[in-house]
């Protein structure tokens, strides 16, 4: 693992890294934020997934979370959303290829080589940061905003107790019905729309539901909400009668200044959740 900054940030390390994969086939960047406790023993972490074309730097930098996390002594994960790099397929459209690996295992070709983001997020990355960083494996939690809130709520709601608590952001909620969705699911896993269901949290919802508590924040003035369909997964938290809240914000867009609004919130959402365990 090769250091490539770290940071003084609110008494603790925003540090950024860059690691092989085998899973990918290259290599990988991500940034850790540790709070000041993370110096004395292991510390919660929060996984933070971000959406279409981020690298890791956006979240980072945009959405003012190693402020609470400091506040609750809670470690800050931020990886990539794609492999990226001389060889790695890619497309013209930003929103397919690199950027937008919507967090699922790619099984067709130009992508399958590289793009195995849901195996990166769930087994290598933990095991890289939980090798070489004080945090405790077993108090995670995991967050995310609009294609990250999707893989988010998807990892969560597949890996029963993984997971403390989930929140996401303006997810993309029902993208097996979505152009932000059928487009990249078909492209990554083939015409079967079987093998799509497993990565569409309204439906996950429906069919299992989360094993903890839910927050999902949702701008009511998003300029995409027909993309994103918060309509289905909020009724799917209802019917599923899931433990937790769905929140339209008024005159809130897609932004990070959206995210950045409620961040304090969802960092005390998963904290409770975290310490209590």
């Amino acid at each position: 693992m090769e250091t490539i900054s770290e940071n003084r940030c609110f008494g603790g390390v925003q540090g950024v890294y860059s690691h092989d994969s085998a899973v990918t086939g290259g290599k990988m960047t991500f940034g850790l934020f540790l709070p000041e406790e993370a110096e004395h023993g292991s510390v919660p972490l929060l996984w933070y997934l971000s959406g279409l074309t981020c690298t890791h730097e956006n979240a980072m930098t945009k959405a003012g979370a190693q402020a609470w996390a400091a506040e609750h002594g809670i470690a800050l994960c931020f990886p990539d959303t794609s492999p990226r790099g001389e060889g790695v397929a890619n497309d013209d459209a930003y929103d397919l290829g690199q950027g937008a690996g919507f967090y699922v295992n790619a099984t067709q070709d130009p992508w399958k080589p590289h793009f195995q983001m849901w195996d990166y997020i769930a087994e290598e990355l933990p095991r890289v940061v939980d090798h070489n960083f004080a945090v405790d494996p077993d108090r995670q939690s995991i967050t995310g905003h609009s294609m990250g809130g999707h893989g988010a709520l998807t990892l969560a709601m597949s890996l029963p107790g993984r997971y403390a608590s989930v929140s996401a952001f303006s997810p993309i909620a029902n993208p097996t019905q979505s152009d932000w969705g059928r487009k990249q699911l078909g492209a990554y896993l083939g015409s079967d729309e079987e093998a799509w269901k497993a990565h569409d949290s309204s439906l996950l919802m429906l069919d299992r539901g989360f094993d903890g508590s839910v927050l999902v924040d949702q701008g009511a003035s998003d300029q995409f909400l027909e993309l994103l369909k918060p309509e289905a997964l909020a009724h799917a938290m209802a019917a599923r009668r899931q433990d937790g809240a769905f929140r339209m914000q008024k005159g809130y867009d897609h932004s990070y200044f959206f995210v950045s609004t409620f961040m304090e919130e969802h960092v005390a959402f998963h904290a409770e959740a975290l310490y209590a365990l």
